[in-house]
């Protein structure tokens, strides 16, 4: 039934019984009783057209659940303050295992490009300014670093993306010297990012990482790392 529910989640338009039976790669019966059981609970509905789509209830309790969030609604002032004062994208995101999750999100007003990064939406942790943070305090040396990099390949987003254990280690030395991280259009091409860490529970191990992400014809790498202590002021007076 879940992994209905999580295969029914990528289909905003809905799908139609034969569509989840192949791509949830289950018999026909058992696909349409998991969406009959989750349709009693109003966790899928069927639209007009009879193609099934998450239900009202399944989305009540997880905007309810998102929207509770303390982290979320802290560190909500500070993202728009980010937006606001540099006209471009900020999010805050946590660690989970070799991805980083993004809590929350705000873009820049109408008009500005938009990245399609979004809210529970994740990216690798060696390519991503965040993500290279969080594990820059996560992992206190090299050999903890080359460790959790053979637990599975360093996939090469870009040609800038750090593919080499030795690299990210030598990387997130850099990054715990310094106290932020960027991403020079390592994850997305034309994309750059800096990262500060947030601590909202600890005085020294983050609870997760704030970014601002641009691309790179607008608002240069150099740029923020040249506002880095402006972000973390703003960060600082959540």
């Amino acid at each position: 039934m879940l992994a209905v529910l999580t295969e029914l989640a990528r289909h905003a338009d809905g799908a139609s019984l034969d569509e989840m039976t192949r791509a949830a790669a289950s018999p026909k019966p058992t696909v349409h009783r998991a969406l009959a059981s989750l349709c009693r609970f109003g966790f899928a509905a069927r639209d007009g057209h009879g193609r099934y789509v998450l239900g009202d209830e399944f989305l009540r309790l997880a905007f309810a659940h998102h929207e509770a969030r303390p982290d979320h609604l802290r560190i909500a002032p500070v993202l728009t303050a980010l937006t606001e004062r540099y006209g471009e994208t900020a999010h805050y995101a946590v660690l989970d295992g070799h991805t980083v999750v993004y809590r929350a999100k705000v873009d820049p007003a109408a008009g500005a490009l938009r990245l399609t990064s979004t809210v529970g939406g994740r990216n690798p942790v060696h390519s991503t300014a965040v993500g290279k943070l969080l594990l820059a305090y996560a992992l206190g040396d090299d050999d903890a670093v080359r460790a959790w990099a053979a637990e599975r390949p360093l996939a090469q987003r870009t040609p800038h993306t750090l593919t080499s254990p030795d690299a990210l280690a030598a990387e997130l030395r850099t990054i715990r010297a310094r106290g932020y991280a960027v991403d020079d259009q390592e994850n997305e091409p034309g994309i750059v990012c800096l990262a500060v860490p947030v601590f909202l529970t600890s005085p020294t191990r983050p609870t997760g990482a704030v970014s601002v992400s641009a691309p790179v014809s607008r608002t240069p790498l150099a740029t923020l790392v040249a506002e880095v202590e402006a972000i973390r002021a703003i960060v600082a007076a959540r």
